[in-house]
């Protein structure tokens, strides 16, 4: 077995706390060997905690460890350009949590760092590498259900503390940032294109500035996606998938659970109730485990990353789009 790549984790955000990290040292390619926070002693806690060997106080000092190959960024959405940066910089492969930037623009800025460092950088959108997905794009090539013509899709949740790091306008907080990114990231997968024109209807919280509620269209050449996502609704999600001679329902397309099998439906639409599909499982599996023993086997083995970062870029021009709909209140083109 080849030897497992040493990552060092860029603060204790709970995602990485309660998720990713636990998940990583299942991996047979990733050993998490440091974490840093601005904090030391919460740094050391949650060291001591998860079985982290090394703490720091500061994140100059982890990304100096010359021991540490990769990075995994999980720190707010306006400081994963920035720390990304700096991280590759300083020779660490960097594993960086979606949005990867505030725009495009900026997002773009992270090709040059790439190329003139020579370090592999990829948005952390777990979801692309799940079985499930896999095989629901599979199922789309061999024609299962026709030619796919539409793409719906929800993702919802219920936060309304000020306080919480998603609500904070400032630092690239909303819904279409924090959940939207993912249906956009899956349909333009799935459709293996870029969409040529979006519209966005935006609900904006009074109080807090960000987008609480968004129904978005986005014009592929091939047909249609659209979601709604909405942080101050009851929580669920789901996404259809339909062609000309079928339907596929994923079930639990974006937080999958690592505890039990996913599982997605397939409707002839011989039954419009759809309540005798074809069910498909899939095995019991951790996707943050698999994100992270991919891109680590490609650090090791020097091969393609499973997404690459020109994909993060034209996933934030989608976004930009939507919230220039929102200002011009019509279609804007990608």
């Amino acid at each position: 077995m080849t030897r497992k790549v040493r990552w060092g984790i860029l603060s204790t955000a709970a995602i990485a706390v309660n998720k990713v990290v636990p998940a990583m040292q299942q991996g047979d390619w990733s050993e998490v060997l440091a974490i840093a926070s601005r904090d030391i002693d919460k740094a050391t806690q949650v060291a001591q905690r998860l079985g982290i060997p090394r703490a720091y106080g500061t994140y100059e000092e982890l990304l100096a460890d010359r021991e540490v190959e990769a990075i995994y960024n999980p720190l707010p959405n306006h400081l994963h350009v920035p720390w990304t940066s700096r991280a590759a910089e300083a020779g660490k492969h960097v594993l960086c949590e979606k949005p990867i930037g505030l725009n495009m623009q900026e997002a773009a800025q992270l090709l040059a760092v790439r190329d003139r460092t020579g370090m592999k950088i990829q948005e952390a959108f777990m979801v692309r590498t799940h079985p499930q997905w896999i095989g629901v794009l599979e199922l789309i090539k061999s024609g299962r259900i026709g030619e796919l013509r539409s793409i719906n899709g929800f993702f919802s949740y219920f936060n309304s503390d000020p306080q919480n790091i998603r609500n904070k306008l400032e630092v690239g907080g909303g819904g279409i940032m924090d959940v939207g990114c993912y249906a956009i990231t899956i349909s333009r997968f799935i459709f293996r294109d870029e969409p040529r024109r979006v519209i966005g209807l935006i609900e904006r919280d009074v109080n807090l500035g960000i987008d609480r509620l968004a129904s978005v269209i986005l014009d592929f050449p091939a047909g249609q996606a659209s979601f709604t996502c909405g942080t101050q609704i009851v929580p669920y999600q789901r996404v259809q998938l339909c062609g000309t001679r079928g339907r596929i329902e994923v079930e639990i397309p974006f937080n999958a659970p690592a505890d039990r099998p996913t599982r997605i439906f397939i409707h002839d639409g011989v039954d419009l109730g759809g309540n005798s599909p074809e069910v498909k499982e899939f095995p019991i599996c951790d996707q943050y485990t698999i994100q992270g023993d991919l891109f680590s086997r490609a650090i090791r083995e020097n091969s393609m990353q499973a997404i690459p970062l020109e994909d993060a870029v034209k996933n934030m021009a989608v976004i930009d789009a939507l919230f220039r709909s929102e200002s011009s209140d019509g279609w804007e083109k990608v």
